[in-house]
């Protein structure tokens, strides 16, 4: 198999990057490498590569190649969740920095730099960065990271990537894009920006059976060195299981963001008509005040979708309540269909409307998917 992984499409980058034929026995599947350490040579040294799991192990060597190459990038770091890679990230940042971030970024990444990272002297401004000259106004001369979420989470607004890493590239500042929602769909190395960034508990697991992240860098950098070292010094590694999970799971990864976008597609429309649905959250939808940007810089435009329901909160609660086929259930990117209330599950500062309604929609039938909404809003 090649390894110039630009000749071939992203399909079978997908099913390749990252495996190996185990040459030991001649294994299709990649083996599971449990051991926790590894034997020195004779005279000291580590001429397989690998000395102590934390600092690096076969199959977590494999995903961040495999990934890497999928993304395009020049090198990747995993670690054990999407969030303990956002902290590596902001970790890597000195006392006094600047971060400039999405207002509707992930509630998580928004606690983290609001709280724990404000105590570490991180200054953080949130900008709605579907508006440009807001990004531009708030920029700063020890602005250092721009954090952008593009389908944002829950209110899937659109960032345009290219135009903001062109801002940040004008003002020297690092620009990261969390892609957690359109893996395989949209490319924001090729945009232009620094580092792509997923939770690969999501689509790139696929079976809601497996927690990781992973960032991805365009350049082997100062920064991303920086990055490195954090993830073996702070030790916030997936298993080598979870790195196998995660690998495998990849392998079907553009086949099901496919599949996710086409059925997502229908019960957007489906909802936009809906006489007890308030308001549709989709790019795919043409009303959708992002959807020029979105064709722009996506080929598909995802498996995530909000609606609100009219009636407020209990007409929202009462909706979830009664789905038969969609799960109540947070997270997203698995074979099956969730639905969730992100105003109870955020808390206190949620800036998520009451009435939302938060869906991830899996592999099911279209049809059958319709009918249980239809059920469920009547």
């Amino acid at each position: 198999m090649t390894k110039d992984w630009r000749k071939v499409r992203v399909e079978t980058v997908a099913v390749h990057a990252g495996h190996e034929i185990d040459p030991a026995t001649g294994a299709v599947a990649a083996p599971i490498h449990l051991s926790t350490t590894f034997q020195r040579d004779v005279e000291g040294t580590y001429s397989r590569g690998f000395m102590y799991s934390r600092n690096d192990n076969p199959n977590r060597k494999a995903l961040e190649d495999g990934v890497s190459a999928l993304e395009d990038g020049a090198a990747a770091a995993a670690f054990g969740s999407g969030m303990a890679t956002a902290m590596a990230l902001f970790a890597a940042l000195a006392p006094g920095d600047h971060v400039i971030a999405h207002v509707d970024a992930y509630y998580g990444t928004s606690r983290l730099l609001s709280d724990l990272f404000l105590r570490w002297k991180l200054e953080t401004d949130f900008v709605d960065m579907s508006d440009l000259s807001a990004v531009e106004k708030v920029l700063r001369p020890n602005t250092k990271l721009l954090w952008m979420e593009t389908p944002s989470n829950p209110l899937l607004k659109i960032v345009d990537v290219a135009a903001v890493a062109q801002i940040a590239r004008k003002a020297g500042v690092i620009s990261v894009c969390d892609n957690t929602w359109a893996p395989i769909i949209q490319r924001p190395l090729e945009l232009g920006t620094d580092f792509t960034f997923h939770s690969s508990t999501k689509y790139f697991g696929g079976h809601c059976d497996v927690m990781g992240g992973i960032v991805i860098a365009k350049r082997n950098d100062d920064f991303f060195e920086r990055v490195r070292t954090i993830q073996y010094t702070g030790g916030a590694v997936p298993s080598p299981f979870d790195c196998w999970l995660v690998l495998r799971g990849m392998k079907t990864l553009p086949l099901r963001v496919r599949a996710h976008s086409e059925n997502a597609a229908k019960v957007a429309d489906y909802l936009a008509q809906h006489r007890n649905v308030e308001r549709v959250y989709y790019p795919g939808l043409k009303s959708h005040p992002g959807h020029e940007v979105a064709k722009k810089q996506m080929s598909m435009f995802g498996g995530m979708l909000s609606f609100e329901a009219k009636g407020g909160r209990e007409a929202a609660m009462e909706v979830a309540a009664k789905t038969e086929i969609f799960t109540r259930a947070t997270s997203l990117g698995g074979v099956e269909s969730l639905i969730e209330h992100r105003a109870s599950i955020e808390g206190p500062g949620t800036t998520s409307p009451e009435s939302l309604l938060r869906c991830s929609i899996g592999l099911e039938h279209p049809d059958d998917l319709i009918e249980d909404l239809e059920r469920a809003l009547a």
